[in-house]
């Protein structure tokens, strides 16, 4: 058990990693902070944190576990901003989708203490935003990638795989850059084509009559692009070499599908679209076995 958790970014993901802990029995206190005061009350009032603190600093004073749920651009400052107060026994995690800008903050700022610092990316969130949609289940049965790097203690790594796995998750380790590559496929890229496609229907003068045609496959299909804005300006530009890397994958096999097309030529587009059909019937999405 941990004596207090220093949540800084008390918005929904930084939330539902508070009521987990609690609901677990997995911390003692919280104390949290958020840049705008009135989500900080408002978290105090949900009984997600039970102690609001006017600073990030004041947030990590006597903290042994410390989660950023801050925007990816904001990783540095926040660093800056409790650097003085990191300890060697503090646990300090963030829930970051992209790994490599936030460790290179890392490193820029706490220096020799980075090894307290495990990169953790959380395989969950909603398309909604605000602690007010913070869930104590949002993790349960979802994947954690853990990212360290070589100079992350192992005592360190050691309770953050203890404490994913308390919560019910499937722990995995890989590299930063095995992670960034891999989420710019199956996570990054998708987004982007869902925003590019409702812009696109968006910017047709008959744009909101085909909308209103849509049904359950468009529905499911364009979800995401209710994503918070901000959010997700900051997580494609961190990751933007991997990205437009897959972007072109995308566009070569956009092409091709458009070629077929293009000919005339109903087997080779058929032939693309049994690739496409087989490869999605093989995927199943990762799920932690029910405990027995």
């Amino acid at each position: 058990m941990f004596e207090q958790l220093g949540l800084i970014g008390c918005g929904m993901m930084g939330g539902s990693f508070a009521l987990a802990l609690k609901r677990a029995g997995l911390v003692k206190r919280v104390v949290g902070y958020s840049k705008s005061p009135s989500t900080t009350e408002r978290a105090r009032q949900l009984g997600v944190i039970d102690v609001e603190a006017p600073s990030a600093l004041l947030a990590v004073s006597g903290a042994d576990l410390v989660l950023l749920a801050v925007p990816v651009s904001a990783t540095e400052a926040t660093f800056k901003a409790i650097r003085h107060l990191v300890r060697s026994n503090v646990l300090i995690m963030d829930v970051g989708s992209t790994k490599r800008e936030v460790i290179d903050a890392a490193r820029r700022v706490l220096k020799d203490q980075v090894g307290v610092f495990v990169p953790a990316h959380p395989i969950a969130g909603k398309e909604v935003a605000g602690v007010e949609h913070a869930d104590a289940d949002l993790y349960h049965g979802r994947q954690v990638i853990l990212t360290p790097i070589e100079r992350t203690m192992t005592a360190q790594l050691e309770k953050a795989k203890q404490l994913w796995t308390a919560l019910g998750c499937d722990v995995k380790q890989m590299s930063p850059e095995a992670h960034d590559a891999a989420y710019a496929a199956v996570s990054h890229l998708p987004h982007m084509v869902s925003f590019a496609l409702m812009n696109a229907i968006e910017s047709q003068a008959q744009g909101q009559d085909f909308l209103s045609l849509a049904g359950p496959g468009f529905r499911d299909f364009t979800r995401i692009a209710a994503s918070d804005p901000a959010i997700w300006r900051d997580i494609l530009m961190s990751n933007r070499e991997e990205l437009l890397a897959q972007s072109r994958h995308f566009q070569r096999a956009l092409h091709a599908l458009e070629t077929a097309i293009n000919a005339g030529n109903p087997d080779a587009l058929e032939t693309l679209i049994e690739q496409a059909s087989s490869a999605r019937a093989r995927w199943r999405m990762t799920a932690v076995k029910p405990r027995t």
